[in-house]
């Protein structure tokens, strides 16, 4: 199965409520990590996946955004009006650096009523770690951030569901990516990992920043699979880079490149419900504004995952 990690900014809740439906049917197990203090926009999205019976993880203890320095908020609210019903969410709870062992217990003890999944992001300690919830029957899966815990730590979690997530994604500034580079195979190579899953943070990574700055490059960012499902990734870039002036002229300059790739013979990218809006933007001349085009990556990318396991 696959796991996306999605933090909860406004396009990403857009693709998740969006592609529900695509989500429900492919085996696709959205992480939900809420960043803004209005919940609007993720009920609407957690009833878009209710509506499917979709299953998905929403983590309770969020460490970026307006949360970060709440433990649990608002969320007592939000589970009880939303969730308590629901048998296909599970509350995530982010264990790093500064977990204390005894308040993730309180945490699982206090909520019997849902299935936990513990998503481990720099814990020191995996044998104090298991020998503290073991009892635990809640307690459902175990995601471990890549880097972020070694191969001994993990094992210590061998009963359980294990998934590995992994940012496939570099962060540069757009100028300095290059224009095709290797994304990630552990879509490939998770059961070799020991893993019953794997995960990656889309074409957006693992770093959290509030706001982008001004478009000094505009990029188009869209993975695909090349010899052997192995997973690389383009980097389609405007031709100016020296001011942040005209990001819808940068726009085109980028996606006359992903065009002209796509209309390249024997080119291999997967023709997603994305890249057909991509090509129909270009027909009709219409810039929909950066976090648009951030949007229709990420659908690209959840699209040709679905593709993937569905032949795989």
């Amino acid at each position: 199965m696959y796991y996306p990690y999605f933090r909860g900014k406004q396009y990403e809740l857009i693709v998740i409520k969006e592609q529900a439906s695509l989500i429900a049917s492919n085996n696709i197990i959205p992480i939900i990590e809420p960043v803004k203090s209005n919940l609007s926009s993720l009920k609407r999205t957690i009833d878009a996946l209710k509506e499917n019976d979709a299953e998905f993880i929403l983590i309770v203890n969020p460490k970026f955004g307006d949360f970060k320095n709440e433990p649990f908020p608002l969320f007592e609210e939000l589970i009880t009006d939303n969730l308590s019903d629901y048998k296909s969410c599970l509350l995530g709870y982010i264990a790093d650096a500064k977990s204390e062992l005894q308040a993730i217990k309180d945490f699982i003890d206090k909520r019997k009523d849902f299935p936990i999944a513990l998503i481990h992001n720099g814990f020191p300690k995996g044998k104090d770690f298991i020998e503290t919830i073991n009892d635990s029957v809640n307690v459902k899966k175990h995601l471990f951030i890549d880097g972020m815990s070694g191969k001994l730590y993990q094992n210590h979690f061998k009963a359980f569901d294990r998934i590995l997530l992994r940012d496939g994604f570099k962060r540069r500034t757009n100028a300095n990516h290059p224009d095709n580079e290797h994304f990630s195979d552990l879509h490939i190579t998770y059961e070799s990992e020991g893993m019953e899953g794997f995960g990656d943070f889309l074409i957006v990574g693992d770093d959290y920043i509030e706001t982008g700055g001004p478009a000094y490059t505009v990029a188009i960012h869209l993975t695909y699979l090349g010899e052997e499902d192995d997973m690389f990734i383009y980097h389609f870039k405007s031709d100016r880079t020296n001011t942040p002036v005209d990001p819808a002229g940068k726009f085109f300059e980028a996606l006359k490149k992903l065009i002209n790739k796509i209309d390249e013979e024997g080119e291999n990218i997967y023709m997603s419900s994305a890249c057909e809006e991509f090509i129909d933007l270009f027909k009709k001349g219409h810039f929909p504004g950066l976090g648009y085009v951030k949007k229709l990556s990420m659908v690209h990318h959840l699209e040709l995952m679905a593709e993937f396991m569905n032949h795989n």
